[in-house]
């Protein structure tokens, strides 16, 4: 492992880079306790939890949101395969053992959420408890996505994120332009990100690959390369809801108690897909009370 000499202006946090075996993850993180993974979604980086990772130190516990593999400092493989889910469980298995933790608690958004149900499916032994925010089954989505006419025309990047290149060429147009308005529209309310946050954003988008990597997931998803095995997953789970999310059905909020026997759903209602930004207190609240019970 390497330390990073630059800190976040939150003197909470520290940042350094770990060795999860196949790639290098760069994290920020705070605290001291139990291991609880914070993972993001597209299209941003560890900086969407600026605000509930040291919350959730001051609440007792060891919290480290990665940059996962194509993002922000962390390394970007070439290519579609290295994108499948069996690699991005593995990092987050990587990572859990580099920290020298028995197991670990993990949250994830959007991406980060899919990624966390396929680290869940994977490597059960390495896991306390659940939390979603925002963020389908991967099983419920690719079995019942398809049979909503809805929820296709809400996910119709996943399509466009197919083509070669194209993608790209259009994120990056007019110095990140799409995204940027993407984010700056989307996220509500009186936490709605400020011209300094979306810069972090921009710089975090022209870091050298990491628009094809990020689109490399969707792309990796779509051709099932190198996807985890469907399982149940025993372990405790929390799913936290923006009712007013605009690419994702409310319905998906419930994996379904085939896939989760043991979960608990709590809608936002007048939250987006964004709930992690707008309503961080709720939740930091959330997420605290629910893992209190690691090991219960």
């Amino acid at each position: 492992m390497s330390t990073s000499q630059t800190r976040d202006p939150e003197p909470e946090i520290r940042h350094r880079t770990v060795d999860v075996g196949e790639v290098r993850l760069h994290i920020a993180e705070s605290g001291s306790g139990p291991l609880v993974l914070l993972l993001h979604g597209f299209p941003e980086f560890w900086y969407a939890w600026r605000r509930i990772l040291p919350a959730l130190a001051r609440e007792g516990f060891h919290v480290v949101a990665p940059d996962m593999r194509g993002y922000g400092a962390s390394d970007k493989p070439e290519g579609i395969e290295p994108y499948g889910t069996v690699h991005l469980a593995a990092d987050i298995a990587g990572l859990v053992r580099a920290l020298g933790a028995p197991r670990a608690s993990v949250v994830g958004h959007d991406w980060g959420a899919g990624v966390a149900f396929c680290f869940a499916m994977a490597h059960p032994e390495l896991l306390d408890r659940l939390v979603v925010i925002n963020g389908p089954h991967p099983v419920r989505l690719l079995r019942d996505g398809p049979r909503s006419a809805r929820q296709l025309a809400r996910s119709w990047y996943m399509f466009m994120f197919q083509l070669p290149g194209i993608p790209e060429r259009v994120m990056s147009r007019d110095n990140y332009a799409m995204l940027i308005k993407a984010l700056r529209e989307e996220v509500r309310g009186p936490n709605a990100l400020e011209p300094e946050e979306l810069e972090r954003y921009r710089e975090a988008f022209a870091a050298p690959g990491a628009l094809s990597a990020m689109v490399n997931y969707y792309r990796a998803a779509i051709r099932r390369k190198s996807q985890v095995h469907p399982r149940r997953i025993d372990a405790p789970v929390l799913v936290l809801w923006g009712d007013e999310d605009r690419h994702l059905g409310r319905e998906f909020a419930d994996p379904g108690a085939d896939l989760t026997p043991d979960v608990r759903i709590v809608h936002v209602p007048g939250a987006t897909h964004w709930v992690h930004h707008e309503r961080p207190e709720l939740v930091t609240a959330e997420v605290a009370a629910f893992l209190r019970h690691q090991g219960a």
